[in-house]
């Protein structure tokens, strides 16, 4: 396909969540300027990521940990707000402080092959004409929800954590969560003080870990995960390596 009509940038980034906005920081860094040097697009609506979906109840003080964007920290959070009016507002603040100049909401049709060895993006805000991609796209918006015998029988509720709507609604309910990581037993918790009853269910036995989680166990659990990288085998969950 020709490039004809589309705008001609070096890279364009795809999402503004954690990733795509550290992305777009480097290139900054590396003399690369908004606009014709590179563009980031998100489909969200506002600045935040994933993170202005997470549910009310999802205070700052409950999250496991928010690693700070490049060249600028995330200080004085009120740990009672929600979190995703806090990250919210840092992610805003940070796209401001570097001029990144995102453009949203923008919806990312397709990614080909184009004229003269660059690659077509085509968008709902016209077509790009780009020598490199960075997808940071996460995986927010196609959650995996495995599939088990009887899922299309069950008469019950049945929802994935992306569509969880806090605990109020699961008042008087008995409720099954599924998996051991850290929003499974966020959900547990809260549930657990409304339903009429909770059942937990995990692959594996939980392993709960003791004491601080600090830097060197955080640089531990970073190397388990590197490892099985390099050896060309996929990432287990955060929690396997964490606790």
């Amino acid at each position: 396909m020709n490039n004809f009509g589309a705008r001609e940038v070096d890279v364009v980034v795809i999402g503004a969540g954690q990733a795509g906005l550290s992305g777009a920081y480097h290139l900054r860094r590396a003399g690369y300027r908004p606009g014709d040097g590179f563009v980031v697009l998100d489909h969200a609506p506002h600045p935040g990521g994933a993170w202005q979906f997470r549910w009310a109840s999802l205070t700052y003080g409950k999250v496991h940990g928010m690693h700070a964007l490049p060249g600028m920290e995330l200080t004085g959070a009120d740990p009672s707000r929600p979190s995703s009016e806090v990250i919210g507002e840092y992610f805003a603040a940070y796209e401001r402080a570097f001029d990144l100049r995102v453009r949203r909401p923008v919806d990312v049709a397709e990614v080909r092959e184009g004229e003269g060895g660059r690659l077509l993006v085509r968008t709902s805000d016209g077509d790009w004409s780009t020598r490199a991609v960075i997808n940071a796209t996460g995986t927010w918006d196609r959650p995996f929800w495995p599939r088990y015998p009887g899922q299309e029988t069950f008469r019950g509720r049945q929802l994935h954590t992306a569509n969880y709507p806090g605990p109020e609604e699961f008042a008087g309910q008995r409720v099954l969560v599924v998996g051991g990581g850290a929003s499974g037993t966020q959900h547990l918790m809260e549930i657990a003080e409304v339903a009429a009853s909770t059942t937990w269910v995990t692959r594996r036995p939980p392993v709960f870990r003791e004491g601080p989680f600090d830097e060197r166990a955080g640089r531990a659990a970073v190397a388990l995960v590197e490892e099985r990288v390099r050896q060309g085998m996929p990432p287990r969950s955060v929690v396997s390596v964490t606790g």
